[in-house]
């Protein structure tokens, strides 16, 4: 228990640092949007209901989504998309509080400056603001801990937060990382929430030794955001000798990007750094864009997103050939190597129900669907796949429900769905004593796990030659052994991927 906390802390200083200064940045340029848009609210009445109107339908968007939607718009993954979903999200409680700080001025006061000479200019900034600022900071207190809040969701866009121990430790059950996480996400809210309090309180009350305390805090606080993460092993800052490593948010990803990191850094030297829990159409834009330079996917998730609706052809030789022509000719994307198993998306349900309702293959399904309720990860029923699917077996289940992957294994073990989606490499098929469902007319694609370089760097022959010496060197059966290593037995992915690169460094 005391090793895996002790694990889990050696991550806090970049997870913490990344999310604190996502958090810091967001906030100053929300102040500094809303509060001259709240004022011109103020000036013209006929704005206000536009300038605030919009600002809560950007708050209505939900988080994740605001996230989604930056990566394609900005053609970025990381800081720079992160950054501006959670500066949109800042604005409404700064916005909407100091049009109510001004507005709320008695209007004697408004009066008695004009009466003495002052301009409009002059009375904003000597008495209107002034008056205002205990609101204005209320409401950046609001705005402080939504931010803190929504910025754990910054990670499947590549930026580094506390949202990567909250992802990764859902995906791979590992409660720790999960509640190391949510007490840090929520000791910072506290912390922030608290230094801003303290400067309204002593703005209300004229109290210098509030005040001075509260910015002596605020500048340890920036301090704190300026260093941390940015010494820690594996920072890279974005150097040119450093290998960039994604993966997706599921274990299998996990293990292999720990396991390219340990690979590249053994047989090449080069230095690397992972960029993780990205979505598979985030993972590709990145590569393709270059802000990341290699990671593992999988031949039909390939050609069913990226290749439009062309005929996938069924043999594995082939899928590859026309993947590796076509990826490079469209995106000069290079497969470097097949590593040698296939993680298909697969159907699957409890052995003992199977053979209790004579299940055995995905069409017998259609004999009790209407009794069955099938679960999913939250990306399978937006795929093609689940389309084919429901073409070819004729599939209209009595209820469908999305959930994270880790969820969804635990869900149909414990009967709350009857059939799900799984992984064929999953170690929990077998630990949960799960059936995998025959697919008789061939309705899922092969997966052929392979590695992927990104266009600018197809002129490294060091790493391209190095990383095609993978070619076939991980069979199915050792990935099984490996997953199972991190989702039953609980085991770091990190030290999987390790004792993956050891297992084949010695055969």
């Amino acid at each position: 228990m005391m090793e895996a906390f002790t694990n889990q802390l050696t991550h806090l200083p970049d997870y913490l640092g990344g999310h604190l200064r996502l958090v810091l940045v967001a906030l100053v340029i929300g102040t500094l949007i809303s509060i001259p848009l709240g004022i011109i609210a103020t000036r013209h009445k006929r704005l206000e209901s536009a300038i605030v109107g919009i600002a809560g339908v950007i708050q209505t968007i939900p988080g994740l989504a605001l996230l989604a939607i930056m990566v394609p718009l900005l053609n970025l993954i990381g800081v720079v998309p992160a950054l501006i979903a959670l500066t949109l999200y800042s604005l409404l409680p700064i916005l909407r509080n100091t049009v109510v700080g001004i507005r709320e001025i008695d209007d004697n006061v408004i009066e008695a400056g004009l009466g003495i000479g002052m301009t409009t200019n002059q009375l904003l900034r000597m008495v209107e603001l002034p008056l205002a600022i205990p609101v204005i900071i209320a409401g950046l207190r609001t705005s402080a801990v939504w931010v803190v809040g929504i910025a754990t969701l910054s990670t499947p866009v590549g930026a580094t937060s506390l949202g990567n121990y909250i992802f990764s430790g859902l995906q791979t059950r590992n409660n720790m990382a999960i509640l190391i996480g949510c007490v840090a996400a929520a000791i910072l809210a506290l912390v922030l929430d608290g230094i801003i309090h303290a400067f309204e309180t002593g703005v209300r009350q004229k109290n210098r030794r509030r005040i001075s305390g509260a910015v002596i805090a605020s500048v340890i606080v920036v301090i704190l955001a300026l260093t941390l993460g940015t010494t820690v092993p594996g920072y890279t800052a974005n150097k040119p000798d450093v290998v960039k490593i994604g993966s997706k948010p599921f274990t299998e990803q996990y293990i292999l990007s720990a396991f390219l990191q340990q690979y590249i850094a053994e047989e090449i030297g080069y230095r690397t750094e992972l960029v993780q829990n990205l979505g598979s159409s985030v993972a590709f834009d990145a590569l393709a864009a270059n802000q990341i330079d290699i990671y593992v996917d999988y031949s039909g998730t390939l050609w069913n997103m990226h290749m439009g609706n062309r005929a996938m052809p069924t043999n594995p030789d082939t899928l590859l050939q026309e993947l590796r022509r076509t990826l490079n000719r469209k995106y000069n994307i290079r497969i470097a190597a097949s590593l040698g198993f296939e993680n298909a998306y697969c159907l699957a349900m409890k052995t003992s129900q199977a053979i209790d309702m004579d299940i055995e293959s995905i069409r017998d399904l259609s004999r009790h669907e209407n009794e069955l309720v099938m679960g999913s990860d939250v990306e399978f029923f937006g795929r093609p796949e689940w389309t084919q699917l429901q073409l070819a077996y004729g599939l209209n289940f009595k209820k469908t429900r999305s959930m994270d992957a880790v969820l969804m294994y635990s869900a149909v073990q414990e009967n709350q769905v009857d059939v799900i989606s799984a992984y064929s490499t999953d170690g929990r098929i077998a630990a949960y004593n799960l059936t995998i469902l025959e697919d008789p007319a061939g309705v899922f694609p092969p997966y052929d796990a392979v590695v992927l370089v990104a266009p600018d760097m197809q002129d490294d022959s060091l790493l391209v030659n190095q990383i095609a010496k993978l070619n076939g060197v991980i069979s199915g059966d050792l990935m099984r052994e490996m997953n199972m290593l991190v989702d039953y037995q609980g085991q770091p992915p990190e030290e999987a991927g390790k004792k993956l690169f050891r297992r084949l460094k010695n055969q």
